[in-house]
């Protein structure tokens, strides 16, 4: 098969050419000096693999069982808010293709299509993941509109007590909502085609929270969510109250410590996700492939975990399974590929990355993805 990608290094290139420099920036940046951004990637280049010889390897499947599901690979795309601003129907494209090709795709709280429509679209592959408001009673409305809508899988985000700095943002002007401000619009002024089939469609909202008050017209949620405030009144009685209310499956994203993993676990979630963002929070975090040892020794090896942060190839989903993780789940990549070639971008992506996972799989003599666990990895 012929990829129009080579890399999701050259993925990124040529998205980086096509989107307005902020737009760009905003899915490209992390916090700080953006260390640990680049930290996450770097660390894959220490895992090594234990290659294996004359083993029979010409039947290969990818198909993988994770929480009560048979999914078509063993990694999904992770929730990302507002990607119908990186490419316009982004979200639409996403829910589809993990319809088609069954992935679980990870539904923002600030997502830019609302979560009703991502599951229906998704064909039932989809998760919702919640950020807690200031509002205890916008919590609930989201909790009760996700359950609503029929959703099983909840992922609490919990690594955002307080939202990081985004230096290239600040730079930028950047802001969600997007506002359009003289400096933004000579920016766009300078990727015309980009610009045009964007706004045609309107400036993307993180639409789950902009619901309106039918007697007043009014944005009753938009008043009570501030994607900047403070979220450090959140703890481990929060994270209980949650799990009485949600009575399907809960997963806690951003742990990154073994006695985070083991709390949660005794606090009954179904699922421990490692993450640190993507970098997008704390400059000083190590990289999350370089943790996730230490929380699968912590929960044992068949408590379900979840992995993202840095993966940028099919060899990277192979290093981080064969470092504890059950599912991976790719972020900013997913978005580069929309943003260089849309729908068909992101479809080459993908088979791109099954392919060069499937090639790893047979260098390591693996026929199947559960056999990639610590066995196979050296270092």
């Amino acid at each position: 098969m012929t990829f129009l990608f080579t890399s999701v290094a050259d993925c990124r290139a040529r998205a980086r050419r096509k989107m307005p420099r902020m737009v760009f920036d905003a899915l490209d940046g992390a916090t700080g000096n953006e260390i640990a951004s680049r930290r996450n990637t770097t660390a894959f280049e220490d895992v090594c693999l234990q290659g294996r010889v004359l083993v029979n390897v010409e039947d290969r499947s990818l198909k993988t069982q994770f929480l009560d599901r048979e999914w078509q690979m063993p990694f999904g795309v992770a929730p990302m808010g507002m990607g119908n601003l990186f490419w316009p129907g982004a979200d639409q494209a996403l829910a589809r293709a993990a319809r088609d090709h069954g992935f679980p795709l990870g539904v923002s709280t600030m997502s830019s299509t609302p979560l009703e429509q991502m599951l229906e679209q998704s064909g039932g592959n989809a998760w919702f993941q919640l950020y807690a408001g200031e509002s205890d009673a916008l919590t609930k409305g989201l909790l009760a509109q996700a359950a609503q809508a029929g959703y099983h899988t909840l992922i609490l985000t919990a690594d955002v007590p307080a939202l990081a700095p985004r230096p290239r943002d600040q730079r930028n002007g950047f802001t969600v909502p997007f506002r359009l401000r003289p400096r933004q619009f000579i920016d766009l002024c300078l990727h015309p085609r980009w610009s045009l089939t964007t706004l045609m469609r309107g400036i993307p909202k993180p639409r789950n929270i902009s619901i309106q008050d039918g007697a007043s017209g009014s944005n009753s949620r938009e008043a009570e969510f501030r994607r900047e405030a403070g979220r450090g009144r959140f703890d481990w009685r929060f994270l209980s109250e949650l799990r009485s209310q949600w009575p399907q499956q809960l997963v806690l994203k951003g742990v990154m410590s073994a006695e985070d993993a083991k709390m949660a676990v005794s606090a009954g979630v179904d699922a421990v996700y490692v993450s640190n963002h993507g970098g997008r929070q704390l400059d000083s975090a190590p990289a999350a492939i370089s943790v996730l040892p230490k929380v699968r020794e912590a929960v044992g090896p068949d408590f379900p975990l979840i992995f993202d942060s840095g993966v940028r190839s099919g060899e990277d989903v192979a290093r981080a399974l064969a470092s504890g993780a059950d599912f991976v789940m790719v972020g900013r990549p997913a978005l580069y590929a929309l943003g260089a070639g849309g729908p068909s971008g992101f479809e080459d992506l993908l088979h791109l990355l099954m392919s060069e996972l499937s090639t790893v799989m047979a260098q390591l003599g693996c026929r199947y993805t559960h056999e990639l666990n610590e066995t196979v990895r050296v270092s």
